[in-house]
């Protein structure tokens, strides 16, 4: 049962709230509709550029006071960026959010972004993105997902390039600020010991002061939804690789098929977690031809992805690929068997019910439904994954994942 309640403020902010009256802790979240997928081309990597940027100070707080303001209260603050969405997040004791908050709050609004801090923490991010481009794994899926989705803002590195950082400059920034951190695309989440008045009272008061919008930015480019015909094929060799990599994608719905798109987590339980489940049991139980495999389902707001990854010695790739090609035709022709369903079930609404225990996790999954759907679809997902019968799943997987039409990245050792 959905039992937060959700407010849409006079300037079109959303603010959720749940009262936890037993924890001294509250999160407040803040979700921005501002990831890397609504960039402008020629501003690739601004969104997450401007996640290190907003810490910087503006004109009424100095660069570091926030970082000392939250930590001195025994606080802790995070943020994130991905494709849908921006993320700020502060945990802190219940008697200190009131007076913690508002420095989030201003620097969210008025994020001065000055010049000398831009060039420095342009450095940061450089040496964040030759960091990642050191670690194969990075490399493979980045490589994988640029296969996937080629033109969409899901097939570029969150983080941008090097080249593409060098041409930013913080009055591109600015604009880009605000032109998405306003309210209407801003979900305020506060979860823990403080009143519903309460907090409704401050986010009120705190949330209120948003900086003019720029009528400057460049436009989103509107880009089709990628379709993969026949398999997709790269090899990258790597050095200082000792294991072969096998990554094999397909895409999914986005959140407009939500139904759909909970369907293809059971089939990600049912392929490959658990050492019952199909993959692992014949591939690494049995015949030993891997050393690990997975399969992993990532909801996004356009296009979500399903992957399944493997880890096995060079000579068995192609057999593996060709195995789990097998495995596929199977699911298809075959169907699942009541008692498979019932595993999958049981487990991912198991992990729902302990991925849902605290403040954090609350907070979390309110702010991101609400960001790329609607905060009340947050607590119908084991609902949804216990109305799939056996058919239904086959009939979805028969949709979804062809043996003959996806993505596949090899990564070998050179």
């Amino acid at each position: 049962m959905f039992s937060t309640s959700v407010f849409t403020l006079n300037n079109g902010l959303t603010f959720i709230h749940q009262e936890i009256p037993d924890t001294p802790v509250v999160v407040a979240d803040v979700w921005v509709r501002a990831g890397a997928r609504i960039e402008p081309s020629s501003w690739f990597g601004m969104a997450h550029f401007l996640e290190h940027m907003i810490f910087k100070g503006t004109p009424n707080l100095l660069p570091g006071v926030f970082d000392q303001k939250i930590e001195n209260r025994g606080g802790v603050a995070n943020a994130v960026t991905s494709y849908d969405y921006a993320h700020y997040s502060i945990t802190t004791a219940a008697s200190f959010i009131e007076e913690t908050l508002p420095y989030l709050a201003e620097l969210l609004q008025n994020a001065a972004i000055p010049e000398d801090e831009f060039s420095r923490e342009r450095d940061v991010v450089l040496e964040e993105i030759r960091f990642c481009q050191d670690d194969p794994d990075w490399i493979g899926f980045q490589t994988l997902l640029q296969s996937v989705y080629q033109r969409h803002p899901y097939g570029r590195p969150v983080l941008g390039t090097e080249q593409e950082l060098m041409q930013h400059s913080p009055e591109q920034m600015r604009c880009f600020h605000r032109t998405y951190y306003q309210p209407e695309n801003m979900t305020v989440v506060i979860v823990g010991g403080i009143a519903q008045e309460v907090a409704l009272e401050l986010v009120n008061r705190t949330f209120n002061n948003f900086g003019d919008r720029c009528c400057d930015c460049p436009p989103t480019e509107e880009v089709a939804r990628p379709i993969i015909a026949g398999i997709r094929r790269q090899q990258l060799d790597l050095p200082r690789l000792e294991q072969a990599r096998l990554m094999m994608a397909w895409t999914g719905p986005g959140v407009e098929q939500l139904c759909s798109a909970y369907g293809l987590d059971l089939l990600s339980v049912l392929l490959a977690e658990g050492r019952t489940s199909r993959l692992v049991r014949d591939l690494r139980e049995e015949q030993q031809l891997v050393q690990g495999i997975c399969s992993n389902f990532s909801l996004q707001r356009d296009s979500s992805l399903f992957t399944i990854t493997a880890w096995l010695e060079p000579e068995n790739l192609e057999l593996v690929e060709s195995l789990i090609r097998l495995h596929l035709e199977d699911l298809l022709s075959h169907g699942i068997s009541p008692q498979e369903l019932t595993r999958c079930q049981r487990l991912l609404c198991n992990d729902f019910a302990f991925s849902t225990e605290t403040p954090n996790q609350l907070a979390g999954l309110y702010g991101y439904y609400n960001t790329i759907a609607e905060a009340e679809l947050a607590m119908t997902y084991p609902e949804k994954i216990q109305s799939f019968d056996t058919q239904q799943l086959q009939q979805l997987a028969q949709e979804l994942l062809s043996p003959n039409h996806y993505v596949v990245t090899v990564l070998k050792p050179c």
